[in-house]
């Protein structure tokens, strides 16, 4: 790309940005809490995905038996995100939901629907008319496998700009049933190798419907599957990103103001009125180390770390290059906050309570976990996958965000009592002093360590294991 073309994109760009800023927002709510896939993984990274636009604000719903059957609340929503399906086992909505969901679409409220959406409902005919393409008997797809999406129509408002998707990840729907021969206009397919287990057919992958006064916007892609972590990454491509929200922006608006690369717009590394209302402190301003420093150290590491980018970085090499980094505060009861994206076949974790009268942080404080889950050996074991209270309790569920991507990550802790969350998840919450710590102590390698979790105050830790991680939006505050 030549100067001139590249300042001329970089316009292009600014331009999508005003306009889209300038747009009110957009109320999505994200339809979940039902699926043979990992659900609990996909609708709060789409979530993400949306709202780091800054296109939309959006809720989840976990219950949309309930959610659905509130038309007035129902209403404020210009797009529902369809991430539900009822595979495992018949669940239909109720007759409240169904018919509320029905009607206020019919309305004009657009729908997206995502992959497995296309599975649920059979014999449900307003479903399936709104959806066009199901998952019915006869449909299948290959193994999971790169391939490539082409736009068959680039003057659509959605694929409008759009590069075809080069080596996108993910599972492969072949045969859809249009079961209600609903009109749909297709927007892009890709070819189903017969090397991979297709049919060796081009098959549609985006396509637009009407349903009454509603814009639907449908695609069989992102298939996350259940304990399978290395399907994670078929919605963290870019640009099925990008595809995802301009598809929910037309189909809330009729139009797209998003620029045709996905990128994060938010504003990080400060607190919104509501957090300084809930009494957060800031621990790491974007510019600098301030309030950080080396374990058993009066600085911050000259070497090793660096802020750059808005980013406090623990650059790659080896092991204790860096040192752990420690708060220059302590704290007893506190909830912490972080946003964390850790390298492909990274390791590092975050430190708390610890102390300084040991080696090493974690001969003191306990530790949650951070991991590239598919790529470091950690991974095969479930107490030391990412998020876990490390080498004692698994985590509840597996919502883990694959390297490059930014976890959403909080510790609390109220005398004995930790919960560690991630993504939007509880995944560990246990007691210090029960039976169930004391049996998985036991049979931890910290038996070794009187100290480990006695402190009852100390420092919060970030640490350097050898890999690259990055970390951003640190603060702290005390529990509720």
């Amino acid at each position: 790309m030549t100067r001139s073309s590249a300042a001329a994109a970089a316009l292009a760009a600014t331009a999508f940005v005003s306009l889209a800023t300038a747009e009110p927002p957009i109320r999505a709510l994200i339809v979940t809490g039902h699926n043979n896939h990992d659900w609990q993984y996909t609708s709060h990274l789409h979530k993400d995905t949306l709202e780091a636009t800054g296109r939309f604000t959006v809720d989840i719903t976990d219950t949309p038996e309930t959610t659905l059957a509130d038309a007035k609340g129902l209403q404020q929503y210009q797009v529902i995100v369809l991430d539900y399906n009822d595979s495992q086992s018949p669940r239909r909505w109720g007759d409240a939901a169904e018919k509320t969901f029905i009607d206020v679409v019919g309305a004009g409220t657009g729908v997206v629907s995502v992959h497995s959406a296309d599975n649920a409902f059979k014999g449900w005919t307003e479903y399936e008319k709104m959806l066009g393409l199901m998952w019915r008997d006869g449909t299948g797809h290959g193994q999971f496998h790169e391939f490539k999406v082409e736009w068959t129509d680039r003057d659509h408002p959605i694929t409008n700009g759009l590069a075809n998707f080069g080596a996108h990840p993910d599972e492969l729907y072949h045969k859809l049933v249009n079961s209600q021969n609903a009109k749909f206009h297709l927007l892009g397919q890709a070819y189903s190798d017969p090397a991979s287990g297709g049919t060796g057919q081009n098959e549609p992958m985006a396509f637009t419907l009407e349903f009454g006064k509603a814009r639907i916007f449908a695609t069989p892609l992102g298939h996350t599957w259940t304990n399978s972590p290395e399907t994670k990454v078929s919605i963290v491509d870019p640009n099925f990103k990008i595809l995802l929200c301009r598809g929910a922006e037309w189909a809330a608006t009729g139009k797209v103001t998003l620029p045709p690369t996905w990128s994060d717009t938010r504003a990080h590394n400060v607190l919104s009125d509501k957090e300084k209302a809930g009494g957060w402190t800031l621990l790491f301003d974007g510019k600098s180390g301030a309030g950080w420093r080396g374990f058993k150290k009066d600085a911050f590491p000259v070497a090793g770390w660096t802020v750059k980018d808005g980013v406090l970085w623990k650059q790659p090499g080896p092991e204790g290059s860096g040192g752990d980094i420690i708060t220059s505060g302590e704290y007893g009861d506190f909830e912490f906050a972080c946003d964390w994206n850790i390298s492909k076949g990274g390791n590092s974790g975050i430190i708390y309570r610890c102390t300084e009268d040991h080696d090493y942080c974690w001969e003191t404080g306990p530790e949650m976990q951070i991991l590239d889950d598919v790529a470091h050996a950690d991974g095969k074991n479930e107490k030391t996958r990412a998020g876990t209270l490390y080498a004692i309790f698994p985590c509840a569920v597996d919502v883990a965000r694959p390297p490059g991507e930014w976890n959403h990550a909080r510790v609390v802790v109220k005398g004995s009592h930790i919960e560690h969350w991630l993504n939007g998840f509880k995944v560990v919450d246990c007691d210090l002093t029960s039976e169930d710590y004391k049996k998985a102590h036991d049979a931890s390698k910290w038996t070794g360590m009187p100290d480990f979790g006695k402190r009852s105050k100390g420092h919060i830790a970030l640490q350097d294991h050898g890999d690259e991680v990055r970390f951003r939006d640190i603060k702290v505050r005390k529990p509720d």
